[in-house]
Protein backbone atom coordinates (compact mmCIF):
# COMPACT_ATOMS: atom_id res chain seq x y z
CA UNK A 1 0.00 0.00 0.00
CA UNK A 2 1.13 3.63 -1.14
CA UNK A 3 0.66 6.94 0.81
CA UNK A 4 -3.14 7.32 -0.45
CA UNK A 5 -3.00 10.91 0.72
CA UNK A 6 -0.69 11.70 -2.72
CA UNK A 7 -3.05 10.11 -5.06
CA UNK A 8 -5.84 12.07 -6.79
CA UNK A 9 -7.87 9.44 -8.39
CA UNK A 10 -9.72 9.39 -11.96
CA UNK A 11 -13.23 8.51 -11.14
CA UNK A 12 -15.20 8.23 -7.74
CA UNK A 13 -17.55 5.49 -6.88
CA UNK A 14 -20.48 5.97 -4.58
CA UNK A 15 -22.41 2.70 -3.26
CA UNK A 16 -22.74 3.81 0.37
CA UNK A 17 -26.00 1.59 1.78
CA UNK A 18 -25.93 -0.95 -1.26
CA UNK A 19 -25.66 -4.64 -0.24
CA UNK A 20 -23.15 -6.98 -0.91
CA UNK A 21 -22.59 -8.58 -3.45
CA UNK A 22 -23.69 -5.42 -5.04
CA UNK A 23 -20.43 -2.81 -4.20
CA UNK A 24 -17.51 -5.59 -5.68
CA UNK A 25 -19.81 -6.28 -9.04
CA UNK A 26 -20.15 -2.27 -9.58
CA UNK A 27 -16.41 -1.88 -8.92
CA UNK A 28 -15.15 -4.23 -11.40
CA UNK A 29 -17.86 -3.20 -13.93
CA UNK A 30 -16.44 0.62 -13.37
CA UNK A 31 -13.10 -0.29 -13.39
CA UNK A 32 -13.59 -2.05 -17.14
CA UNK A 33 -13.99 1.70 -18.25
CA UNK A 34 -10.44 3.16 -16.75
CA UNK A 35 -7.65 3.01 -19.17
CA UNK A 36 -4.50 1.53 -17.49
CA UNK A 37 -3.20 3.97 -14.93
CA UNK A 38 -6.39 5.22 -13.88
CA UNK A 39 -7.49 5.39 -10.11
CA UNK A 40 -11.11 4.65 -9.26
CA UNK A 41 -12.04 5.66 -5.97
CA UNK A 42 -14.77 3.53 -4.38
CA UNK A 43 -17.18 4.38 -1.40
CA UNK A 44 -18.75 1.22 0.31
CA UNK A 45 -20.62 0.45 3.66
CA UNK A 46 -21.13 -3.21 3.17
CA UNK A 47 -18.40 -4.83 5.21
CA UNK A 48 -18.04 -7.48 3.19
CA UNK A 49 -16.50 -4.93 0.75
CA UNK A 50 -13.44 -4.95 3.10
CA UNK A 51 -12.78 -8.85 1.88
CA UNK A 52 -14.74 -8.55 -1.33
CA UNK A 53 -13.53 -5.76 -3.57
CA UNK A 54 -9.13 -6.56 -2.55
CA UNK A 55 -9.94 -9.64 -3.82
CA UNK A 56 -11.79 -9.36 -6.55
CA UNK A 57 -9.71 -6.52 -8.10
CA UNK A 58 -6.29 -8.75 -7.76
CA UNK A 59 -8.16 -11.21 -9.32
CA UNK A 60 -8.83 -9.33 -12.26
CA UNK A 61 -5.06 -7.99 -12.45
CA UNK A 62 -5.75 -4.23 -10.67
CA UNK A 63 -3.86 -3.04 -8.28
CA UNK A 64 -5.45 -2.14 -4.36
CA UNK A 65 -3.62 1.04 -3.25
CA UNK A 66 -5.35 1.58 -0.13
CA UNK A 67 -8.28 0.37 2.12
CA UNK A 68 -9.38 2.78 4.85
CA UNK A 69 -12.36 2.20 7.18
CA UNK A 70 -13.54 4.87 9.10
CA UNK A 71 -16.50 3.54 11.19
CA UNK A 72 -18.90 1.70 8.66
CA UNK A 73 -17.51 3.44 5.98
CA UNK A 74 -14.58 2.06 3.76
CA UNK A 75 -12.59 3.93 1.27
CA UNK A 76 -10.88 1.61 -1.36
CA UNK A 77 -8.29 3.20 -4.18
CA UNK A 78 -7.58 0.89 -7.09
CA UNK A 79 -5.89 1.45 -10.26
CA UNK A 80 -6.45 -0.05 -13.17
Amino acid sequence: MTDDTAIVPDFRLDVLGESCPYPAVATLEAMEQLSPGQVLEVISSCPQSVNNIPHDARNHGYTMLAVQQDGPTIRFLIRR
